[in-house]
């Protein structure tokens, strides 16, 4: 029953909210709402207070501060309810701990946009996060609660173009995401989301963007101000454009790491790595495929040991589009390398700052470390506004000497504990359904089928987990 009464919750709060707004059809010029909000410039509806096609939110979006539009402000929110309900979290194990619960999750993330002419800007993003007792192994954990904090709060100095080219530094918190985030996401996954305290250096020249950054990674307290841990550092230049005239878009970049404390298989000591990558990917001229390949190395040192790892992600598509319900059919191999002895150098990559939760499995019981995934799936949109994606993975280990990740990059069963590569399957299954420009609402079902590793190394119960999350933004 309280799983009922939990599920109830979220569906009245959202019919409440759903006609506290009147949303008309979007203009071809008005923002998207962005997964990173400090991205939308809403200086588009300068002028148009009261025009045809508004939207009820439009007063709070733009707010001239003089007659000359040089100084203006926003203002945005969003807030997300999420019930999860889990059969044998964790697989099971440890025994003697409850693994089947039901909790609700909520999310309220707030922010204001001031720019002060077009070459200052201060963005300030708070955020609370909360969720019911959570009876599983970890009870509530920094991933789900944070009471109040700072999520982003910089300051923007933008200079003016010059031969072409755009240049913004950016000093403060703030989140960051490049490429597919498989390596640096803020994980909107989280109940609390990533971020980072630092500085960056944003340039835009042509179909290209540079940005150089050096930051700390924040740490979540959850009942007291956050900061960051004194001794990580987390720096680099992601780089993203079009190539040529092909259509095909590349990322290119450098990413450094450097934390006390790490330990892979038997190796600990301070880390200090460097990542290498590159992606392409897009529509394959002439047919109805797209691709997406992602390669990256990394080296440095570990403790004592040398590091020497790899990670390759790989997809294709193929889009039906005469066919009803234009599905969408993919294929993709994931690869992560693991570590072939324990002790001494390292072969385990490292996935920093990820977000596996789209990529290795929604129940997240498998991060990008010694870790093989092979993928196949479906995407059919029966509505304009309704997708569902159902998705089957096959994992392995990529090593048996070494561990099992989990998507948090936490060991969740040693090497040592099992012989065999074969971790099991999962199944995901998601519908999202957008009911307007405001309001979203997703349900899902996953199951992880363990394989024969899981049942050497301990307690080895099949994981359902079900769950639906209502999300409103303005």
């Amino acid at each position: 029953m309280r799983a009922y009464g939990i599920a109830l919750l979220p569906a009245m709060l959202g019919a409440l909210l759903a006609s506290a707004a009147q949303a008309g059809d979007a203009a071809p010029s008005r923002p998207r709402y962005a997964d990173l909000r400090y991205q939308e410039n809403w200086s588009v509806l300068r002028g148009q207070a009261g025009a045809p096609g508004g939207d009820f939110f439009d007063p709070v979006k733009y707010i001239p501060l003089d007659d000359s539009g040089a100084y203006w402000l926003s203002f945005g929110a969003q807030l997300r309810e999420r019930v999860e309900l889990w059969e044998n979290f964790g697989f099971g194990a440890p025994p003697g701990q409850g693994h089947d619960d039901a909790f609700l999750l909520s999310r309220l993330y707030f922010h204001s946009d001031l720019h002060l002419t077009p070459w200052v800007r201060v963005f300030a993003q708070g955020k609370s996060a909360f969720v019911t007792d959570r009876d599983l192994p970890g009870g509530n954990r920094k991933s789900d609660v944070d009471q109040l904090d700072l999520q982003n709060g910089f300051l923007d100095l933008n200079f003016p173009e010059l031969w072409g080219a755009q240049l913004t530094l950016r000093g403060g918190r703030q989140e960051m995401a490049f490429g597919a985030q498989r390596l640096v996401s803020p994980l909107d996954w989280s109940n609390t989301r990533r971020t980072f305290d630092g500085g960056s250096a944003i340039l835009s020249f042509g179909t290209w963007q540079a940005s150089g950054f050096w930051m700390r990674p924040v740490q979540v307290n959850r009942y007291s101000f956050n900061d960051w841990g004194a001794h990580d550092s987390f720096y680099g230049i992601y780089s993203s454009g079009l190539l040529g005239e092909t259509g095909i878009r590349t990322d290119l970049y450098w990413l450094g790491l450097g934390r006390d404390d790490a330990s892979f298989n038997g190796t600990s000591g301070h880390e200090k790595r460097q990542t290498f990558g590159a992606r392409a990917f897009g529509p394959i001229s002439g047919t109805p495929l797209d691709f997406e390949v992602e390669g990256a190395y990394q080296f440095g040192e570990v403790g004592p040991g040398d590091v020497s790892a790899f990670m390759v992600a790989s997809q294709l598509g193929w889009w039906f589009e005469t066919l009803p319900t234009s599905p969408r059919v993919f294929v993709g191999f994931d690869w992560a390398s693991g570590d072939e002895n324990p002790g001494g150098d390292v072969q385990t990559f490292n996935q920093l700052f990820p977000l596996s939760h789209q990529y290795y499995g929604f129940i997240d019981a498998i991060g990008r470390q010694n870790a093989v995934d092979g993928q196949l799936g479906i995407v059919v949109r029966p509505l304009p506004a309704l997708t569902t994606t159902l998705t089957g993975h096959l994992f392995w280990r990529a090593d048996h000497e070494d561990a099992l990740y989990s998507a948090a990059g936490a060991v969740s069963r040693a090497g040592s504990s099992g012989s065999s590569p074969w971790l099991g399957a999962e199944i995901d299954l998601l519908v999202r359904y957008q009911l307007d420009v405001h309001a979203a609402f997703s349900v899902g079902y996953s199951r992880f089928f363990t394989g024969n590793y899981l049942r050497e190394s301990g307690r080895g119960r099949d994981i359902d987990f079900a769950y639906w999350v209502f999300q409103y933004t303005f």
